[in-house]
């Protein structure tokens, strides 16, 4: 089936399996774009976090390596939010309780957890958009598809005798709404599946640099607490 098919069948379609069409189109056409948009945010929050992560683990000071993060002018993803959010914890909290660990480090690691929390949700945008098209697409052209046959035999009604020749280019009509319904679902669920997969795999590298930065941060604090010189500076705004 060709486009000018589908064009001919759409304007021969009553009013209503056209409506039926134009909201499934609009709907696939919905359904693309935020395809392409989540796609690139992935990308970008992949390969910000590849580079963050190897700079992160050559600082030798965290606290300038964290002022330098700070003023960056763009927006801050992935493990760059996380980071920011549990050091500069880490640095409010070192300052009230100097000697407590347990209580500055429990507080580094739930301020992280709150970060890893924001940024799952923002991996997680639009993707209940891409599910409910996928969901719901093949019903609205189900509703157009049984709408327009039902319309194709009622206009027989006064037929004195009826042909599968009478009946055939109706239901042809109809059918297109199933066909177009599936069209502007399929995409959507497999795009649904496969970014949903794909953030619980960046969810999963955020909770392995909050593991491995955790034991850096209990580290320091560790060395401070016996040398009283941990290399850091405590000072940070």
């Amino acid at each position: 089936m060709g486009n000018g098919d589908v064009l001919h069948y759409f304007w021969q379609a009553g009013f209503v399996v056209k409506m039926v069409l134009l909201i499934l189109a609009a709907a696939s056409v919905v359904s693309w774009a935020y395809i392409f948009q989540r796609r690139a945010v992935y990308k970008k929050v992949q390969k910000l976090m590849r580079q963050f992560d190897g700079k992160i683990w050559k600082a030798k000071d965290l606290t300038g390596f964290f002022q330098e993060v700070k003023k960056k002018s763009r927006s801050h993803v992935g493990i760059e939010s996380i980071f920011l959010g549990g050091f500069a914890e880490f640095l409010r909290v070192r300052k009230l309780a100097f000697r407590d660990r347990h209580f500055i480090m429990e507080n580094a690691e739930r301020a992280m957890k709150v970060a890893h929390a924001k940024e799952v949700m923002k991996l997680e945008k639009n993707l209940s958009v891409l599910a409910s098209i996928g969901s719901v697409s093949p019903y609205v052209g189900l509703f157009g598809t049984v709408w327009g046959i039902m319309t194709a035999f009622s206009s027989l009604s006064e037929a004195q005798q009826v042909t599968i020749a009478m009946v055939a280019p109706g239901i042809a009509e109809a059918l297109v709404a199933t066909a177009v319904g599936l069209f502007a679902a399929i995409p959507a669920v497999l795009a649904y599946n496969f970014f949903s997969n794909r953030v619980n795999q960046i969810a999963e590298e955020f909770e392995q640099f909050e593991d491995r930065f955790s034991l850096l941060l209990h580290q320091a604090l560790y060395s401070e607490i016996n040398t009283s010189d941990d290399g850091l500076d405590y000072e940070a705004s």
